[in-house]
């Protein structure tokens, strides 16, 4: 029998001037995971992006409960997107979107 993959809902603010697509983003998050921790650390992770907001430059990702603290880290370590100087900073943590979106309110 398979175990239920228990995963972690991180919102996250990006502070930075400059707006930026969802795939640069996450173009940065994973090269910014690749680079710490290597493609087997990186497959650890479950990295997927769940909803994002150039706007208001906000996004919502998910991951792996065991990797939140290497996700943390990860993002703790970029400093610019695309060529752009920007800083990504975790808000909330939640086992569920619903209760995620609770907390942000």
């Amino acid at each position: 029998m398979l175990k239920k993959v228990k995963r972690r809902y991180l919102a996250l603010a990006i502070d930075s001037p400059e707006t930026f697509e969802a795939k640069e983003f996450m173009d940065a998050v994973w090269n910014a995971v690749l680079k710490l921790y290597g493609e087997y650390g990186a497959s650890k992770t479950g990295l997927t992006l769940i909803s994002y907001d150039k706007e208001k430059r906000f996004a919502i990702i998910r991951a792996s409960h065991k990797a939140v603290e290497v996700v943390r880290a990860t993002l703790a370590s970029i400093t610019k997107i695309g060529d752009k100087p920007a800083a990504i900073h975790v808000m909330k943590i939640s086992g569920t979107l619903r209760a995620l979106h609770k907390r942000m309110t």
